[in-house]
């Protein structure tokens, strides 16, 4: 009986994900604009770092000042290793077809036109829930060594969500930023077909099929309705290029690594789409923000490919100065378990599963 209830749930989970999904309706006159600085001014716990900031710093820290030079590294590295089974292979956008594309869009609209959980007072939809968790606990997992693992965790938990609550069955999509760096607005991400414009200069986005979208978490960690805006900024995008990644990706203990990849290509990302993109609290509010921590992640993941040790280690401190260790807890206000840094270091582990496809 159990089993049967259980299958005709997914049955409707599936049927409900399939149907092309729309925004809740709204009354766009009631939508405000914010002024550009609100975003920008809302408090950072990670300034960008230009690179030859970044370059300098690893000069300092190993003594070396010779050109940074890697070689290719692959998922492919760790993929004998995987100890799930079927492990899922997140696309690079571009290689990722229409249908897919459209799979994902719905299902992020699906979790958009969700009721919330009521755990969070600012939170208006199930998708609003992740935007307001975020928000909740950005000052302990920004500045720190635990903002990479915790954005894993965050983004497996957005993906599990589009999967077990809005039937989504493709792969997760991520932006490989080093292929437009100073020019997302070429990217077909930035299009009218998918999640519309960039290059608006803190205007509203109008076009796409998030076009016109209310806000309700943020900005910073006030809430007030607003509508979702983007600036771009090809200058601060220029930052998200192969060199500064494989520069991040050179520093040999994951403190390094860490602290230029937040403050690198995970900061200008950010700030070059701009605008709700800018504000650190409140930034998964525009669902650009998945496919540019999935990003983040995938270097994460290469630099772990180098030496398989990365995924069984982990160096560094908290927000408060504790240490991290293999059984410091990440947590996600229980939208998922909670789990140890070990659970989740090893992305083909039986927790989270899965690899990127380059």
């Amino acid at each position: 009986m159990r089993s049967s209830i259980i299958s005709a749930s997914l049955a409707l989970v599936a049927t409900v994900a399939a149907i092309p999904q729309e925004l809740p309706k709204v009354n766009l006159e009631s939508i405000p604009k914010l002024p550009l600085n609100i975003f920008a001014e809302t408090p950072k716990f990670k300034e960008p770092v230009p690179f030859e900031v970044a370059k300098e710093k690893f000069r300092n820290a190993t003594g070396s000042d010779a050109e940074v030079k890697r070689e290719a590294i692959t998922d492919s590295h760790l993929s004998a290793r995987a100890t799930c089974s079927n492990v899922r292979v997140r696309t690079e956008w571009d290689s990722y077809s229409d249908s897919d594309r459209q799979a994902f869009v719905d299902a992020i609209k699906c979790l958009m036109g969700r009721g919330p959980s009521g755990q969070f007072s600012q939170s208006k939809s199930r998708y609003e829930d992740l935007v307001a968790l975020h928000q909740t606990l950005t000052p302990n997992v920004h500045g720190s060594d635990k903002f990479l693992i915790w954005h894993r965790y965050l983004t497996w938990t957005f993906e599990d969500m589009l999967r077990s609550e809005c039937g989504f069955n493709r792969n997760m999509p991520w932006f490989d930023e080093t292929r437009y760096a100073g020019k997302f607005a070429q990217s077909s991400i930035f299009s009218d077909k998918w999640f519309g414009g960039i290059a608006l200069g803190g205007n509203c986005v109008t076009t796409g099929q998030f076009a016109n979208l209310a806000i309700n978490v943020g900005p910073g960690s006030g809430n007030q309705l607003h509508c979702l805006a983007r600036a771009g900024d090809g200058s601060k995008t220029a930052n998200c290029n192969a060199a500064y990644v494989n520069q991040c990706n050179a520093f040999s203990d994951f403190h390094g690594m860490a602290d230029c990849a937040e403050g690198g290509p995970h900061a200008w990302g950010h700030n070059g789409i701009g605008a709700v993109m800018q504000d650190v609290y409140a930034s998964p509010a525009d669902p650009v923000f998945w496919l540019h921590h999935a990003f983040i992640d995938r270097n994460f993941r290469i630099w772990q490919n180098a030496n398989s040790a990365r995924t069984t280690s982990i160096s560094g401190n908290d927000k408060a100065g504790n240490a991290l260790t293999l059984d410091t807890t990440v947590n996600v206000y229980d939208m998922r378990p909670t789990v140890r840094i070990r659970d989740i270091l090893d992305t083909t582990g039986t927790t989270l599963c899965y690899k990127y496809n380059y």
